[in-house]
């Protein structure tokens, strides 16, 4: 990789390398992959790095939205120059105090997840003198496309249970605050591949348009959720997705007559997709240990800087791409992080040829579900740099700071 010795040299390790570039490559392609009509969603979550929202929204004649799941994703949406209006918030557990703050900073469009929810959303808008649009979220009872992570189907504190919804109509047409404006899907993430992507969209379309017809409302938007794969923390590329515009604008006419004049306005939203592959993980070997006929690399990188979701089997196993003397066609070697936890592992039995102290190793296609998915605080250690650059440019380097504010007392 260009430059990733000599950043690693000037700034350390553990440090990201986020390119822009590959940024707008993937947000073009996306795009290009959809129909015109369609508006893409960026999910705040998959990165939040200021540049990194900034580039979403730059370009050319189509950037992205922005879904959002906290005040603190709004407050970076904003400040990266989301208007209110092009932001969705979503999730289950909106509080008054963020629901306020939102609406206040000119957010209206919201994803819904049950009655209370959408009460909840009503009252504080009616305390504010303004209405919300929500978006019904809906938890399919069944799916089409085989994926690495079904989002629906199951007991979920997402969304409400589809087959309940039309026995719901009045009461979720009626609640003071609200305007029902559309529907939200996010039925299953990392698509296995472009036939599964398509017959699932093709499935969430025909449910949205018999739940428009049960519920007795026109929607003005439906957000299709995602799906959209991209290798993670492994070697390979993204996908290109050759069908899929001719194959959703076909369905979206038979369901949706009006969909190309918005009525209602189709959605999609991603982030891995858009993300993934324009960063890398650096990381340096602090030592090597032998262990009762196992062999342990300790990087200076952990769960802490990368793959605070480990435990839930989501990350594992990584890819490590090596410099100058490492070789990959060694033994097969446990790369452990630097925490005081048996739990800090980034991969295992991953071949190595005589890793030492010093040599530099890099985790691929490490730009989505980084730092801040991580325990970022676990045992007080610093958080990795973050170095952006747009080709051979540099454009910023930056650490999140640990702090604490006091509401009572004082620090010791």
């Amino acid at each position: 990789m260009t430059g990733t010795t000599d950043l690693a040299r000037r700034f350390g390790t553990p440090s990201y390398v986020y390119d822009l570039d590959r940024v707008a490559a993937a947000r073009d392609e996306l795009f290009a992959a959809l129909p015109d009509e369609v508006a893409v969603y960026y999910a705040a979550k998959a990165n939040p790095h200021p540049e990194i929202l900034r580039e979403m929204r730059a370009g050319g004649p189509r950037v992205c939205r922005a879904e959002i799941s906290s005040v603190g994703e709004l407050d970076a949406a904003l400040r990266a120059g989301f208007e209110g209006t092009e932001i969705l918030y979503t999730g289950p557990g909106k509080t008054t105090e963020e629901l306020a703050e939102a609406m206040t900073r000119g957010v209206r469009t919201f994803s819904v997840e049950s009655p209370g929810d959408l009460r909840h959303v009503g009252g504080t808008a009616v305390s504010l003198g303004i209405t919300a649009d929500c978006l019904i979220r809906v938890n399919n009872p069944t799916g089409a496309a085989a994926t690495s992570i079904r989002m629906t189907g199951v007991p979920s504190q997402f969304g409400f249970d589809g087959e309940t919804l039309p026995g719901l109509a009045a009461e979720l047409r009626d609640v003071p605050g609200t305007t029902l404006a559309g529907l939200h899907f996010f039925p299953l993430s990392n698509a296995k591949d472009e036939a599964s992507l398509i017959a699932e969209f093709q499935h969430t379309i025909a449910t949205a348009a018999a739940l428009q017809r049960d519920l007795g409302v026109d929607f003005r938007i439906v957000d299709l959720g995602g799906g959209f794969a991209a290798p993670y923390a492994v070697q390979g590329q993204r996908p290109v997705y050759g069908e899929l515009r001719e194959a959703l604008a076909t369905s979206l006419d038979e369901h949706f007559p009006g969909w190309r004049e918005g009525a209602p306005r189709i959605a999609c939203e991603s982030g891995r997709y858009l993300v993934a592959d324009s960063g890398h993980l650096l990381t340096s070997v602090v030592n090597v240990k032998d262990s009762r006929g196992t062999r342990y690399v300790v990087l200076d990188a952990g769960i802490n800087t990368f793959g605070g979701m480990s435990g839930l089997g989501r990350i594992l196993p990584v890819s490590i791409e090596p410099h100058e003397s490492v070789g990959t066609d060694g033994i097969p070697v446990q790369l452990a992080g630097p925490l005081c936890t048996p739990g800090d592992l980034l991969g295992r039995q991953v071949p190595l040829a005589d890793p030492a102290p010093g040599d530099l190793l890099t985790v691929p296609n490490a730009g989505s579900y980084g730092p801040t998915a991580s325990l970022l605080m676990f045992l007080g250690r610093p958080a990795p740099t973050e170095i952006v650059v747009r080709g051979d440019d540099l454009v910023s380097v930056s650490r999140i700071e640990h702090t604490r504010t006091y509401e009572h007392g004082q620090a010791l």
